[in-house]
């Protein structure tokens, strides 16, 4: 029988020939020493072993009878060693806990402040009685006119400088989505029939680029530039100027319309899209569209991958705090047909699969008129860089093969890479948004850890386990980046999410698929066209992408939102959701 190593690109995933997993350890390994130093390396290494096998999950896949080779006539079979998440109830980096309770402290000290002097007023004002405090008041103290000024003088600039330094409170009042005309929407089966026409690949990438398709979570109403599928190069300055204006133009004219706005009014723009960054930049390409003013702050962020939404979110904010009684848009998209990659190269071929069109507008103000029309109010953004770590640095990166094709290139170590900063994300931001309850029980158990750690063993008991927050109390909504079905149900599974927390984003990717740094607006809009956003509730969007970068953004409804009647790119859709995802 022969039984063949393989691997499953729909995940980054590790391949194995199942023959070498019966086979004995080297004789070294089983070699007695005297050497103490030696016993406690070895000792490590197998920690470590322990450590990446908990990592690891293993699948054997019947691949059919073998048509040639020597094998021919045989049954074959593959086994599939996939890369998961990290088990977030494993291990919690203290420094992560410490790091949210700083933004905390830093920006709320009169939670401390305040309290203590409450209780030290009440205690002297308390010792008196009703008459006494009046004839103390009142009677025993002389009052003059300097004293009254100064008193007064001295409370109005602790309220201006208290006012002052306050953070403005920066508000959402509307964004848009661009949904594609139909021309460009395409099922799997015509991607790929598309894809053999355009003579870039030959059957075996195909066969595959097929396979990943069926377990992507992408439906067949998904949209991509035809451009990609022409026989030549796609990823021109002039292609990718069409795409991108028809994307940018298309959900800024639906923004300006719905908030009836003028493009002269805008203050603040940032656009971020990752892979194109054509001279002049897309930031210009829109105030030469639309003929916004001279002194408008423009940015262009690029390289940024998936994340970069809540990178140009914060730097909108910043910009804001320190320009009062201005707004800014935010423009989130990303080229497909400068993410397409023509080669043999499967590591590369992975994101032909998943991403698709798509383009999203958001206007944010800071004016203090807008409070009654917006829709939420930005409460925190929290931003998580793990370029320091070589693979995280290296788990999605944009390079060419040997035959000198450029494409994006996704490391096995993407899924573990990917949960270790999403770990330090949440922990970070859960000081900042979960109940005190939840803190307290959090931080108790994780200070009991680090003060009597216990010795490192391969098994981990239920009771050793930290306790873990309930995210689902601090948020009733989330949006959650709609990268692959893979992503999704691996976090649904660590966060301990319920089928309804993740609706949106499966909604999304089947939907739309991966439109990138735009995919959370598109589920926040999923969100909307079901009518379940009310006044106070909390919605949390969190995106990832290469750097390794994860990041945060937490809003709170301002209102209840209704059901759009127009300019939602759900309006036809929305009812048939969820169908079996």
């Amino acid at each position: 029988m022969g039984i063949n190593g393989g691997s499953n690109h729909n995940s980054p995933l590790v391949g194995a020939n199942i023959n070498s997993l019966s086979h004995p350890p080297p004789p070294a390994l089983y070699k007695s020493t005297h050497n103490p130093l030696d016993r406690g390396a070895m000792g490590k290494r197998r920690d470590m072993a322990a450590g990446e096998h908990t990592l690891l999950s293993t699948e054997i896949v019947n691949r059919g009878v073998e048509a040639s080779g020597p094998d021919a006539g045989s049954p074959t079979f593959s086994v599939r060693v996939r890369r998961r998440l990290p088990d977030f109830l494993q291990s919690v980096n203290l420094k992560y806990v410490k790091l949210g309770y700083h933004y905390l402290i830093s920006h709320a000290v009169y939670l401390v402040t305040v309290p203590v002097l409450v209780v030290v007023f009440s205690a002297e004002v308390g010792s008196l009685t009703r008459e006494a405090l009046w004839r103390k008041v009142w009677e025993e103290t002389s009052y003059d006119l300097a004293t009254v000024l100064a008193f007064f003088g001295v409370l109005a600039f602790t309220v201006a400088v208290y006012f002052m330094s306050k953070p403005r409170p920066i508000y959402l009042v509307d964004f848009a989505c661009y949904r594609p005309s139909d021309d460009l929407k395409v099922s799997n089966e015509e991607f790929v029939e598309l894809a053999r026409k355009s003579g870039k690949f030959d059957e075996e990438s195909l066969a595959f680029q097929s396979r990943i398709l069926k377990n992507s979570g992408i439906g067949d109403e998904s949209y991509v530039p035809r451009s990609i599928f022409s026989p030549g190069n796609c990823a021109t300055m002039k292609e990718g100027r069409a795409e991108a204006s028809l994307a940018m133009f298309g959900a800024l004219d639906e923004l300006f319309e719905k908030c009836r706005v003028r493009p002269k009014d805008v203050g603040v723009l940032v656009v971020n899209c990752s892979l194109f960054n054509p001279t002049p930049s897309l930031s210009a390409m829109i105030v030469n569209h639309y003929k916004m003013r001279g002194n408008i702050l423009s940015y262009n962020l690029g390289g940024m991958g998936c994340s970069a939404g809540v990178v140009a979110l914060d730097l909108a904010r910043d910009m804001l705090q320190a320009n009062p009684s201005s707004n800014a848009v935010v423009v989130s998209t990303e080229a497909v047909s400068f993410t397409w990659y023509a080669g043999q190269n499967r590591s590369m071929l992975i994101p032909n699969c998943f991403f698709r069109m798509g383009c999203s507008a958001v206007l944010l103000s800071n004016r203090r008129r807008d409070f009654r029309r917006a829709k939420y109010r930005l409460e925190h953004i929290v931003r998580t860089h793990k370029g320091a770590d070589e693979r995280s640095f290296r788990s999605v990166y944009q390079e060419e093969d040997r035959q000198r094709i450029k494409g994006l290139s996704i490391s096995r170590d993407l899924m573990e890479v990917g949960g270790h900063a999403l770990k330090a994300n949440i922990t970070t931001l859960g000081p900042l948004v979960l109940p005190f309850s939840e803190q307290l029980l959090f931080f108790a158990t994780l200070l009991y850890r680090h003060l009597f750690p216990k010795p490192t063993t391969t098994t981990t008991t239920s009771s050793s386990k930290p306790y873990i927050p309930d995210y689902k109390l601090a948020f009733e909504h989330f949006c959650i980046h709609a990268a692959s079905k893979a992503v999704l149900d691996a976090l649904q599974t660590n966060l301990e999410l319920e089928d309804r927390h993740m609706e949106a984003s499966r909604a999304a990717l089947h939907r739309f698929g991966n439109t990138s740094s735009s995919s959370i607006w598109y589920e926040l809009a999923y969100l909307e066209a079901k009518g379940r956003v009310r006044r106070g509730d909390r919605v949390w969007q969190i995106a990832f992408g290469s750097g390794f970068k994860c990041n945060s953004a937490v809003w709170k409804a301002m209102r209840r939102v209704r059901r759009p009647s127009t300019h939602n790119p759900w309006l036809d859709s929305a009812d048939r959701y969820p169908v079996g995802l």
